[in-house]
């Protein structure tokens, strides 16, 4: 079994770029939370305002970002964005993503993330993950 990869194209924007035109590095960041959206409702078949019922958590919380830059995405670059999550723990896994620039590797970046809901206190908690949720990324 391999790992399901959601793929996505997009133009890079004016308003991600410092003023060279360059994306400023933040920026990815967020192209990473809404990428992990993507992956999680393509790979769940659930809409993401829709997770926390269906899987009865609160959500999946970011715990830990990182990004290594190689290349630059320009203004007006279309790029394609990969991601996919690289590894399952009890209750949080790794989300990785990949931007393409021309075919080149322009950043590699990961998330942690982690199942959470609460508890009988009200208090944020992590809870395990359900095996069925993992197998839905895996493809054949």
């Amino acid at each position: 079994m391999g790992d399901f990869v959601n793929k996505r194209h997009f133009t890079i924007d004016w308003a991600y770029c410092d003023p060279a035109g360059i994306v400023f590095n933040s920026r990815f960041f967020e192209f990473f939370d809404t990428s992990s959206w993507h992956l999680f409702e393509a790979a769940l078949g659930v809409k993401p305002q829709e997770m926390a019922k269906t899987f009865e958590i609160l959500g999946v919380p970011l715990v830990d970002a990182r990004a290594k830059f190689m290349i630059p995405a320009k203004f007006g670059d279309v790029v394609e964005m990969h991601s996919f999550v690289s590894e399952f723990r009890r209750s949080s896994f790794e989300v990785r993503h990949q931007i393409f620039v021309d075919g080149q590797l322009a950043v590699d970046g990961s998330e942690t993330r982690v199942w959470a809901a609460l508890d009988e206190t009200g208090k944020l908690t992590t809870k395990p993950i359900p095996a069925d949720v993992i197998a839905r990324f895996k493809t054949p």
